[in-house]
């Protein structure tokens, strides 16, 4: 079952943030398709499976910015 989830991310302002929170993410197990978006400050992530929110804190974490939490 495959799941998308958008993320509220903090810090990002530019196309290089926007990478390095993509390849960050791309890298968790059974993530398909990242899409960061620096304007709206978030993340949505499309995965085989449900992710676990601490492992997405952890690679947002890694690019160097702030998960604030699950969009409303």
């Amino acid at each position: 079952m495959s799941s998308t989830i958008t993320y509220t991310v903090t810090g990002m302002s530019c196309g290089h943030c926007e990478s390095s929170v993509s390849k960050e993410l791309s890298a968790l197990d059974g993530v398909t398709e990242v899409s960061a978006d620096a304007k709206a400050g978030t993340v949505t992530v499309l995965a085989a499976a449900p992710l676990d929110d601490e492992q997405v804190r952890a690679a947002v974490d890694e690019a160097g910015y702030e998960l604030v939490g699950r969009a409303a």
